[in-house]
This record gives C-alpha cells, structure tokens and sequence, in this order.
C-alpha cells in the first residue's frame, strides 16, 4: 500500500470515527525496554487529538524491569473519565513479544468481538489462540531492526505495533498518532519512528471472527 493509499484510508476512518465513540479499554503486554507503557501514553495522546475527552494511560502491574514481563493500560472515552483500576475486560489486547502468549494469560478478559495484536511472524490463524475474539499480526521485530530502532541491544516495538492496533482496529486516526509521535521524538528518531508505524500498518494482517 503506497503512502497516499495510506491517506485515502485516512480520510475514511474520520467518517467511521466520529460514529464509534464510547469507552475503550486496552491492556498492553510486553517486556521491559520493549515500550509498552509509552505506547500506551502514545495512543492515549492521539486519541485526545481525535476528540475522546477521557484519556488515561498508566502502567498495570508496577514498574517496567528490562526483559520482565510488564503490562499497561489506556483508557479513551468520549467523555472525561476518573477510572484508574486495571484493565479486567479489554476490548483490545496488544501483545509486542508473541512469546507471552506461551507463558502467560495475555487475552484474559478480552471481550467478545475485541481485538487481539500481537507482534510476531505468524499469521492470525497460525498464532493458534483460541478465543471469540478477532486477530491482527505483525511482525514489528523486523521492521524495526532494519530500520536501526535498538536500544542498548534490545529492539523497541512500541511505536510499530501501533500501526498495527491503527490498522486493526480504526480506534483512533493515523494521521493523528503521527502528530504526536511527532512532538514527542528528536526529527532522527522521529522519522524511523513514524517510518515504523507506517510499515507495519502496511503489513498487519487480520483475522475477523
């Protein structure tokens, strides 16, 4: 899909958007250094800009330890929110390392009809996760290697895998995820970043239910 493809999905999720506005609820699962926290204050701030006036992010189950299996949460919603508990029943699960889904109860709660992401190789039907629930895959590993985001050996998904839960999902804008990416990165980083997210948006493939 080329880049002003990529614009006329856009322009058509903005129509979709504003009739799709309620609570959503994501629960995030990595490994610490992977991210996951800060794409989950990353998503939270674009879909500010899209209009929800309840956001919040915050970390699930405390502080991020490199290589330890951690969890975020974000919540949006139309109007402003006060809910700061765990995330029990999400509508969407993003997984960035695919191992977790062998060691731990990642789509606990995941609600009926919601939206598992997961980073990996695997297409949604090899993945083999059983569940009433629809299914995005990619692998974000390997766009982000070649594209040199590695820090201190350790290869950091989070901004990828968001083009994946865009693509998947239609939750918030894509065009406003960029503009917080944007404000958030130094222009070096800012360009292999959002050179990220477009690619594995590109390359997410989704199982429906």
């Amino acid at each position: 899909m080329c880049y002003d493809e990529i614009n006329g999905v856009i322009d058509a999720m903005d129509s979709k958007l504003s009739l799709n506005r309620r609570l959503y609820e994501i629960r995030w699962h990595g490994r610490g250094g992977q991210g996951a926290i800060t794409a989950a204050k990353l998503l939270a701030q674009a879909a500010y800009l899209d209009g929800y006036q309840g956001v919040t992010a915050a970390p699930s189950f405390g502080a991020e330890r490199r290589g330890a299996p951690v969890s975020a949460s974000t919540r949006i919603a139309p109007e402003p929110i006060m809910v700061v508990s765990q995330v029990e029943e999400p509508d969407v699960v993003v997984v960035l390392d695919h191992s977790l889904l062998r060691i731990s109860d990642v789509t606990s709660g995941l609600r009926e009809g919601g939206w598992l992401v997961v980073n990996s190789r695997q297409s949604p039907n090899e993945l083999k996760v059983k569940g009433h629930f629809n299914i995005a895959t990619a692998d974000a590993t390997s766009v982000c290697r070649e594209l040199g985001l590695v820090v201190t050996g350790l290869i950091v998904v989070n901004t990828a895998i968001l083009g994946a839960f865009v693509r998947a999902t239609e939750i918030v804008n894509l065009a406003n995820l960029e503009k917080v990416v944007r404000s958030k990165f130094p222009r070096d980083a800012m360009e292999k970043n959002l050179s990220a997210i477009k690619r594995t948006y590109e390359i997410t493939e989704l199982y429906r239910m």
